[in-house]
């Protein structure tokens, strides 16, 4: 049998600033209101659980905390030159060139700044989060950009 448990949306949101590279180019910045949901597949503990709901929504919640209100930089973007002025980021693409207070930014290890690779880096933290739980397969984790619109990611965890 498969378990899972899914946490989604009302606490688990957060808006911020982005903008994308593709072919070559990046897309005006511009922001979102994020929702996310988050799936955990597991066997169920002794206790008749996958994991507590109250738990998972908490890490969670917290990691959409550290994105909310920020400018989402994924500081592996080979397309952007990214300077560090002290208490700034001075992000570049082309002709473009942006000054952000590195209080306003979230610097990310990311290549991009898609839903889909948000939704992987959540699912990183998570798994981050919840070590040493033998019984937890999967973490699938959706990022809505919009309504209907959504990246995904699932990431298999070490049963070993």
């Amino acid at each position: 049998m498969t378990y899972k448990v899914t946490v989604e949306r009302n606490t688990l949101r957060f808006s911020a600033a982005h903008f994308t590279t593709f072919s070559g180019q990046a897309e005006p910045l511009h922001g979102h209101n994020y929702d996310v949901c988050v799936e955990v597949e597991g066997d169920l503990t002794q206790d008749a659980w996958v994991l507590d709901f109250g738990e998972l929504k908490a890490i969670a919640a917290a990691l959409c905390q550290k994105l909310d209100h920020r400018f989402l930089l994924p500081r592996d973007n080979p397309l952007l030159a990214l300077t560090d002025q002290g208490d700034a980021w001075q992000i570049a693409c082309g002709e473009r060139r942006y000054v952000i207070p590195k209080s306003d930014v979230c610097e990310l290890p990311l290549d991009n700044s898609t839903a889909e690779r948000l939704a992987e880096w959540f699912c990183r933290r998570l798994a981050e989060a919840l070590p040493d739980r033998p019984n937890l397969r999967r973490i699938t984790v959706g990022v809505e950009e919009a309504p209907g619109q959504a990246g995904w990611c699932t990431l298999a965890l070490d049963a070993s």
